[in-house]
């Protein structure tokens, strides 16, 4: 198996990390990646907020209810749609949602690309996740906080588990 496939087949989900910082190499490297995923019309409907800061990182849980890893964390990429950035017809105005996600997996992957721990933590569209994170981090109202990727060296490497599946293959016709 390539090493691409490998990365893709035994990234996990990280919660747990051991205290030690992430140089910012290795986060250029992973907002690099995050730039390159796919986007509709290729418009590229992201910013990105890196946050250090374990002051805030201890706040979020009060309005994520699922975030308390970002506790322990060393840092944390917000990924950030802009609207304003699509340009398609209104019945597609929505594909900054699949754009973001694709930018999300990207940070995911080349994560455990660097020998780091990450985990997917959904923003949009709970409301008091998107005003939490509006009001925390200063994020102008037109933009929408999408996801919160935690980040961090993990305590402990999880073993990679098939997850093919391939009764949920169809094929022609379903």
């Amino acid at each position: 198996m390539n090493e691409a496939l490998q990365t893709i087949i035994t990234r996990r989900s990280v919660r747990k990390y051991i205290d030690q910082p992430i140089c910012e190499d290795k986060v250029q490297w992973m907002l690099r990646a995050a730039m390159n995923a796919p986007s509709a019309g290729n418009e590229q409907p992201w910013e990105f907020l890196v946050i250090t800061d374990k002051y805030k990182l201890r706040r979020v849980p009060e309005f994520h209810p699922y975030s308390k890893m970002l506790t322990g964390a060393t840092l944390a990429i917000l990924v950030v749609a802009d609207p304003s950035k699509v340009k398609y017809e209104e019945e597609l105005r929505q594909l900054w949602i699949q754009d973001c996600s694709a930018a999300t997996q990207n940070i995911l992957l080349s994560a455990h690309a660097l020998d780091l721990g990450a985990v997917w933590l959904a923003v949009y569209p709970d409301p008091p996740r998107l005003n939490g994170m509006r009001k925390l981090f200063g994020i102008p109202e037109e933009l929408v906080p999408f996801s919160i990727v935690s980040l961090g060296y993990p305590v402990e490497v999880k073993q990679a588990t098939d997850r093919f599946d391939n009764t949920r293959i169809h094929r022609e016709i379903w």
